[in-house]
């Protein structure tokens, strides 16, 4: 099975909290999780599946690696990071309502 390179922007967050806990309960194929947040939080540590993985800054750059983006930080983040992280190779799912009207985004519904 394929694994991905999943990074969770506003991982300190109440939302980002719950989408780590949804990822880690479902057993999400994951290579390398990666937690983002605002600069005051670097060096934070979140515990992901057992392992202790240090907060690091949601910035130009942080998304190169990183296969899928889950926004979590709020429409102000995703209006300045998204289309960032799109350039450097990721595929954005954004949690905030930023994007909602925009004919070009899709609009994803859960269950």
């Amino acid at each position: 099975m394929k694994k991905y390179n999943v990074a969770v922007i506003g991982a300190l967050g109440a939302v980002g909290k719950q989408v780590t806990g949804i990822l880690e309960q479902r057993d999400f194929p994951i290579e390398k999780f990666i937690p983002l947040d605002i600069p005051a939080n670097k060096g934070k540590e979140i515990v992901f599946k057992g392992e202790t993985v240090k907060v690091e800054v949601a910035e130009a750059g942080a998304f190169k690696n990183v296969d899928i983006a889950l926004f979590c930080a709020g429409g102000a983040a995703s209006e300045q990071l998204a289309s960032v992280a799109i350039e450097e190779g990721a595929t954005v799912v954004d949690n905030s309502s930023a994007f909602r009207m925009d004919p070009s985004v899709p609009l994803v519904i859960p269950e």
